[in-house]
């Protein structure tokens, strides 16, 4: 009588044996995907929080001095980076300026307009006086535009402000482009022609319009200016006609 042999088929056996090596390999993929899943959830932080990370302790940080613009955008791609180029050097351009570049156009002062609805009228208010929706509820007032030192402060100026902050207000130079921020002070200087102008140097269209007003009212002056096709205000009500952004 022989003994039957209970030894498995060679072939059945690496079968098995592939079979768990797969199902091995599977097991140790997964658990290196959970270990390193701190690579997917890194800590972050907010937009102008505090972060001791960095010397300035602050976790909004600027590009390197020296960081050239690269070309981006559909514009670029089919000129080689030529056109990202060129409105590279046209920003630098505007971001070297001493005063507003070029004529200031209505489109000028109307897509400055803008740009001040969305960035500065919550504390500037929609007349530059420094009364806000946001100063209403507390915050620091800023400045008005129709103060002495503005008035005579050169267009420079209100750019470095408006691109590095000043006091309690933000820098906002890595947000506007040189030549947005251009825009915003020439409609800042025609909300000052706006709440300053002498009747004499109104244009024509301007000034008899001053005039009737005048005439209605009987009032002994009249704030109204060059800005008005502009939309930049200039009646003592106009903090009470904020534009939506």
């Amino acid at each position: 009588m022989t003994r039957r042999s209970h030894r498995m088929p060679k072939s059945r056996a690496l079968r098995a044996g592939r079979i768990a090596l797969a199902m091995l390999a599977a097991l140790a993929a997964a658990s290196c995907e959970r270990a390193a899943q701190n690579m997917y959830d890194q800590p972050r932080t907010r937009p102008y929080r505090q972060n001791p990370l960095f010397p300035d302790g602050s976790s909004a940080r600027v590009p390197p001095a020296g960081a050239e613009p690269y070309a981006s955008g559909p514009a670029a791609d089919p000129s080689g980076g030529r056109l990202g180029r060129q409105e590279a050097e046209r920003q630098a351009a505007a971001d070297r300026a001493q005063a507003i570049p070029g004529p200031v156009t209505l489109a000028m002062l109307r897509h400055g307009r803008e740009l001040y609805a969305g960035y500065c009228l919550p504390c500037h208010s929609p007349a530059g006086d420094g009364d806000g929706r946001v100063v209403r509820r507390g915050f620091p007032a800023p400045p008005s535009f129709g103060e002495a030192r503005l008035l005579a402060a050169p267009d420079r100026h209100i750019y470095d402000v408006i691109s590095d902050g000043f006091g309690v207000m933000a820098r906002y130079g890595n947000r506007i482009e040189p030549a947005d921020r251009w825009a915003i002070v020439a409609f800042v200087r025609a909300l000052q022609l706006s709440q300053h102008a002498e009747l004499a140097a109104l244009p024509p269209q301007a000034r008899a319009r001053a005039q009737a007003a005048l005439a209605a009212d009987g009032a002994g002056d009249v704030h109204t200016g060059g800005a008005d096709d502009a939309g930049a205000g200039g009646s003592g009500d106009a903090r009470n006609r904020e534009p939506t952004r």
